[in-house]
């Protein structure tokens, strides 16, 4: 794995894409496609998420998930966590980092973590604390969902963005990310936003999450590397939605995704074969469950050579 690419693919299959399929992806199964993402080079994978099994029952096996990903060395090992206790519990399991998910959006947040963004921030403060006492050298990211649109209630200030933002910030998160969860931004929008955004909260602005609801994952991207990004969640296959926003569908595809760069010179450390063979197993693991991407499906250009 290399330490040098000119951006970081963050995978976020493991955990984005299992929790918005029906079936349950056994955990042998998981641990060979995590196999295969690491045998790749991404050096970054949200394996799962900290949540009640009764819930999202394909996360139930989270813990185990990530003492198998522990084992390699320059992974670095992330978990998403809605609570307190979520946060507890992937602390304990040995994490490297961790994703709090915080709407932008009121509606979305009372939905999606049944409490409001006021609450959400005070929750990110108790992890803090919680992350200062027990495992003070994990990462805590806010990644503020539908950033750039709401399915429940529509337009999403961005005035109610940059505050978020500012507010995770204040209360001890080492970063805050902009997610498109309902796949309503467009690039000028992405621009924009992460600008305000960085104006804010300066060096603290951390990851874009882009969806592919409307065809303008990659396009967003583009938009968001323009302007100084350069960490990218995509997700193996394009995977992945929110159960808590209707008519949120798939993650940016992580070998669209790293094909792009990689045809423009941006690299990325990971290995487009061996992504694509990654697919393998992730079919394996969910027989019949539909899977995305138009660069596995058209192949790589006749003398592509990647640097």
């Amino acid at each position: 794995m290399t330490h040098s690419a000119d951006v970081l693919i963050s995978e976020v299959g493991p955990r984005d894409g299992l929790q918005s399929v029906k079936a349950t992806m056994p955990t042998a199964d998981k641990f060979k496609w995590i196999d295969a993402l690491v045998a790749a080079g991404l050096r970054e994978i949200e394996v799962g998420s900290f949540v009640p099994a009764k819930l999202l029952p394909q996360m139930a096996d989270c813990a185990e998930v990530v003492k198998h990903a522990l084992q390699y060395p320059g992974l670095t090992v992330m978990a998403l966590v809605p609570n307190l206790k979520g946060a507890e519990g992937a602390l304990r399991s040995g994490v490297h980092k961790l994703t709090i998910p915080c709407s932008a959006s009121e509606a979305h947040s009372l939905a999606n973590v049944r409490k409001s963004r006021k609450d959400m921030v005070e929750e990110v403060r108790a992890i803090v604390r919680l992350r200062n006492e027990i495992a003070p050298g994990v990462k805590i990211e806010a990644g503020l969902s539908t950033a750039f649109g709401c399915t429940i209630q529509g337009i999403v200030t961005d005035a109610d963005v940059v505050w978020m933002a500012e507010q995770v910030i204040e209360a001890g998160a080492d970063e805050a990310g902009l997610s498109d969860t309902t796949g309503m931004a467009n690039p000028a929008q992405v621009r924009r936003l992460f600008n305000l955004v960085r104006t804010a909260i300066g060096s603290k602005t951390g990851a874009a999450h882009m969806h592919n609801t409307r065809g303008l994952g990659l396009a967003n991207c583009m938009a968001a590397y323009d302007v100084g990004v350069r960490t990218f969640d995509a997700s193996l296959g394009g995977l992945g939605g929110c159960p808590y926003a209707p008519g949120a569908s798939g993650n940016v595809v992580t070998e669209d995704l790293v094909f792009m760069f990689e045809a423009m010179g941006i690299t990325t450390g990971v290995d487009i074969d061996k992504l694509i063979a990654a697919r393998q197993p992730l079919q394996a693991g969910l027989p019949g469950e539909p899977i995305y991407g138009m660069t596995p499906l058209a192949g790589l250009p006749k003398g592509w050579a990647q640097a």
